[in-house]
Parts: C-alpha cells; sequence; structure tokens
C-alpha cells in the first residue's frame, strides 16, 4: 500500500501566525481611518499578496509583490533614514514625522521599512516565478489608471475637506502632495508614469530576482 505525504512547508508557521496577526490589525485600522480606497496603493496591495503567499506557498504571490516594491520600499526606506537625521530626500517618509498623526498610525506604517527583507527572503525560499513581471506591470497599469480616474488629485476639494482621504494615490498626478505636475497633460504624465514604472523599476527588479533567486522548480522540500 502507497501513502502520500504532504510537502513539507518551506516558512515556519510562526511567521505565518505573526504576519496574520499583524494584518489583522492593520486593515480593520487603515479601513476605518482612511476608507477602502486606501488599499489601492501598491504597497497595500504587496502586503494582501503577501498574505496570501505565506499561507499558499504558491511563488506567483510572493514574486508579484517582490518585483513590485523592492525598489520602492528599499527607497522607503532611505528615505525614512534621512528623515530620522533631519534631512528630505524624496519626501515619501514626510508624514511619519507628523506629530499630528496618531503615533500608532505612524507605528503601522513602519511595515515599509520590513516588508522588502521579508519579501526578498520569501522569493529565495519559495523561488521567484518569473511571470510576475507580466503580472505585477498589469496590476500596477490597472491600479494607476482606476486611481487617475477616480482618487482625487492634490490640493482638490475632496482632500481639502477631509484630510485623512487617501489621495494622489501611487502618484499618478506628480510627485507633489500639495499640487497636480503641471508640466504636461494629465493623460501624457499618466502614460509616462506607468512607462517608467515599467521600465526602470520592474524590469531591473525582475532581471535581479532572476539572477538572485532559484526559480520555483528548483526549490527541494
Amino acid at each position: 500500500m502507497h501513502t502520500t505525504t504532504s510537502p513539507s512547508p518551506l516558512i515556519p508557521r510562526w511567521i505565518k501566525l505573526a504576519y496574520t496577526a499583524f494584518m489583522a490589525v492593520l486593515i480593520p485600522v487603515y479601513w476605518s481611518q482612511y476608507g477602502p480606497t486606501n488599499f489601492l496603493f501598491f504597497c497595500d496591495v504587496a502586503l494582501i499578496l503577501t498574505l496570501i503567499g505565506l499561507w499558499t506557498e504558491k511563488p506567483v504571490f510572493i514574486s508579484l509583490a517582490a518585483v513590485g516594491i523592492l525598489l520602492p520600499q528599499a527607497l522607503w526606506c532611505v528615505d525614512f533614514v534621512f528623515g530620522i537625521f533631519g534631512h528630505q530626500l524624496t519626501g515619501m517618509t514626510t508624514y511619519m514625522f507628523d506629530d499630528a498623526r496618531p503615533l500608532f498610525l505612524r507605528g503601522l506604517s513602519l511595515f515599509h521599512l520590513w516588508l522588502p527583507f521579508l519579501l526578498f527572503w520569501l522569493v529565495t525560499r519559495l523561488g521567484y516565478d518569473h511571470r510576475a513581471l507580466k503580472g505585477w506591470s498589469a496590476t500596477a497599469t490597472l491600479l494607476c489608471v482606476v486611481s487617475f480616474l477616480f482618487l482625487p488629485a492634490p490640493g482638490s476639494a475632496e482632500v481639502l475637506s477631509d484630510p485623512k482621504l487617501p489621495y494622489n494615490v501611487n502618484y499618478v498626478f506628480g510627485m507633489s502632495e500639495t499640487e497636480p505636475q503641471r508640466w504636461m497633460s494629465p493623460e501624457a504624465y499618466l502614460l509616462a508614469w506607468i512607462g517608467g514604472l515599467i521600465t526602470l523599476v520592474y524590469l531591473p527588479t525582475h532581471a535581479m530576482l532572476r539572477r538572485l533567486c532559484p526559480a520555483p522548480h528548483e526549490i527541494q522540500r
């Protein structure tokens, strides 16, 4: 009589439980404070993909998150370190030093510091699925178009009336937090922004992960 055994898990259970507990706090808090549109941010989509990938141990989910946010989150980390020492590099983390924002909310945002390291480790454990580049590029394009068409721009009346409302989601209106960019039409900027993300962020990350991480079929359980 032949018996079949399930493959041994590649991700320790305590990591799955700890991450799930964090998400069980973050999701309702962000939902109540910022509303559901906050989950259109690239980083929040990556958080959810990581949760799915942890429990299913399917490389595609972790690979999607990794190719999409490793470089932007690394920049966030550098910008945050600059902010600690009183300097501003990009302005991405200015909100982390805003005393008007509750300390607990800012503390939750510290996931930007550890998530890229967790994702890279997970990709080395599960393997990098090469389909992630196309998958994330399509996902990011959809998120940018939705954010552009349906969410407010910086400085709009909606934002001025409700400062907690997510706006300029995924920087589809420019890099400024106070007003939209003015040096080209909004539609041209959106196309240039999406093209820049794919060619300058996702493609290099894809190449790096292909070089440094094994393919899923090479992983031994």
